[in-house]
C-alpha cells in the first residue's frame, strides 16, 4: 500500500467512523472503486485505534470520571449506585457480545463478510432500520436510565457491525432508540461502549499487519494517525449535529450508495471479491502472459545415448531444447529446427519423431550416425508424406 492510499483510507476512517455509514464498508468500496487491492480487516481494525483514541481526547473527562469511580466502587460501596460505577459495568457486559462474536466469526469477517454485494445490502437495509426507528420511536431517556439489560442490548446491537456496511455507531444508536434513549445520549454511550472492543480488535490485528496483508506498517500507521485527526473533528461536529437534527440525510445516503455498488457490480464494474473490473482483466493478461510450460527449458535431461545430459538451451539458435524431441524450439513459433542442416521441420503425430523436409522420412536427432542411419532406414517402411 502506498502512501497516498493510506492518507485516502485513513481520511475515509475518520470521516465514517462516527456516522451511521459504516467505516468498514466505506473502506472496502473505495478500494475496490479505485481498482486497489482489498486493504484487508488487519488494515480497518487497527486504523480505528486512530478514531477511538479521538473518543478518548474528546470525552477523557467523562472516560476518566467513569474508570476512577468504577475501580474506586470496587472497595467502596457507597460508590457502586453512581452512574459512573454503574456505567464502567455496563460497558464490560455490553462488550461481550461483540468480543465473543468477533472471536468465533474471524474467518468470516475476513473474507465472506467482505463480499461488496453483502456490504451493499447492509447498507440499505440497517439503513432503512435506522430511519424507521429515528422517526417512530419515542425518545425519553439519558444514560441513568440504563441497566443490565438495556447494556446487554445495546451490545447486541454494536455486535452486527462485525459485518462491514451495518455500522458500528448506526447500529449501536438504533438499538438505543428502540429502548427509547435520546439520539444524543444513545451516540454517547455506544462511543464509550465502543472502546474496549476496538482496542482490543486493532491490538490483536496488530500482528496480521506485513507478511501477506496488503498494508505494511508505515502505511498503516499513517492511515491511524490520519483517521485520529480527522475523526476528532468529525466526532465534535456529529454530536452538535443530532442534537437538533434526525438521522435522516445519513439514511438517504446509506440506500443511494448500496444502491450504487449493487448497479456496478451487477453490470460488470466493480468485482464483488476484489479490486475493479480493470484490475481483474489486468491480472487475466498477465497470466496469459506468461510463456508457456512447453517453451520452458525441462529439469529433467532427455534420453540420450551420450554420456552426458543435452544442454536445455540450443548454442546456436539460442531456443530451448524440447526434450521429447531433442531439438530446438522457436518459442514464439512453436516450429522444431535441426541445428544440422539449418532447416524447419516438423513433427510426426504418431511416433513423435521429426520429419526429414527432403525425404519426408522420420529420424531420431539424438541417436549417433549409426543409429540415425538405422532409423531412417527404418522411417522408410513407414513414409509420412
Amino acid at each position: 500500500m502506498s502512501i497516498i492510499e493510506a492518507i485516502i483510507l485513513g481520511l475515509i476512517q475518520g470521516l465514517t467512523e462516527f456516522l451511521p455509514i459504516s467505516s468498514s464498508g466505506h473502506l472496502r468500496v473505495l478500494s475496490a472503486f479505485f481498482g486497489w487491492p482489498d486493504p484487508g480487516a488487519a488494515f480497518t481494525a487497527v486504523s480505528q485505534l486512530g478514531t477511538e483514541i479521538a473518543v478518548l481526547v474528546y470525552f477523557r473527562a467523562k472516560v476518566w470520571s467513569i474508570l476512577s469511580t468504577w475501580f474506586r466502587s470496587l472497595v467502596n460501596k457507597e460508590l457502586r449506585r453512581h452512574i459512573d460505577a454503574r456505567m464502567g459495568w455496563y460497558v464490560i457486559i455490553g462488550t461481550i457480545p461483540i468480543g465473543a462474536l468477533g472471536l468465533l466469526l474471524e474467518e468470516q469477517i475476513d473474507s465472506v463478510f467482505r463480499d461488496l454485494r453483502l456490504i451493499a445490502l447492509t447498507l440499505i437495509v440497517f439503513g432503512v432500520v435506522l430511519g424507521m426507528v429515528d422517526q417512530y420511536t419515542r425518545k425519553h431517556r439519558d444514560l441513568n436510565d440504563l441497566n443490565i439489560q438495556r447494556g446487554v442490548i445495546f451490545g447486541l446491537f454494536q455486535a452486527l457491525a462485525l459485518i462491514p456496511g451495518v455500522s458500528r455507531s448506526g447500529a449501536t444508536v438504533t438499538g438505543g432508540m428502540l429502548l427509547g434513549f435520546q439520539r444524543k445520549d444513545a451516540a454517547e454511550y455506544a462511543f464509550l461502549l465502543a472502546l474496549p472492543a476496538v482496542f482490543a480488535s486493532g491490538l490483536y490485528k496488530l500482528t496480521d499487519i506485513g507478511g501477506d496483508e496488503y498494508a505494511g506498517w508505515t502505511a498503516t500507521i499513517v492511515g491511524t494517525l490520519v483517521a485520529f485527526v480527522v475523526g476528532y473533528a468529525v466526532i465534535a461536529w456529529f454530536m452538535r449535529f443530532i442534537s437538533t437534527h434526525s438521522f435522516m440525510p445519513f439514511v438517504y445516503y446509506r440506500v443511494a450508495l448500496g444502491i450504487v455498488i449493487l448497479t456496478l457490480v451487477s453490470f460488470g464494474k466493480l468485482d464483488p471479491h476484489g479490486g475493479s473490473e480493470v484490475e481483474e482483466v489486468s491480472t487475466e493478461q498477465t497470466v496469459e502472459a506468461e510463456p508457456s510450460p512447453s517453451a520452458e527449458p525441462s529439469p529433467e535431461p532427455s534420453p540420450s545415448a551420450e554420456p552426458s545430459p543435452e544442454p536445455s538451451i540450443d548454442p546456436v539458435t539460442g531456443w530451448p531444447i524440447d526434450p521429447e524431441v531433442g531439438l530446438p524450439r522457436n518459442p514464439e513459433t512453436g516450429q522444431h529446427r535441426d541445428p544440422d542442416t539449418g532447416m524447419d521441420v516438423d513433427i510426426d503425430p504418431q511416433s513423435g519423431l521429426p520429419i526429414d523436409p527432403l525425404t519426408g522420412q522420420t529420424y531420431d536427432p539424438r541417436a549417433d550416425d549409426t543409429e540415425q542411419g538405422g532409423q531412417a532406414d527404418q522411417g522408410q517402411q513407414a513414409p509420412t508424406g
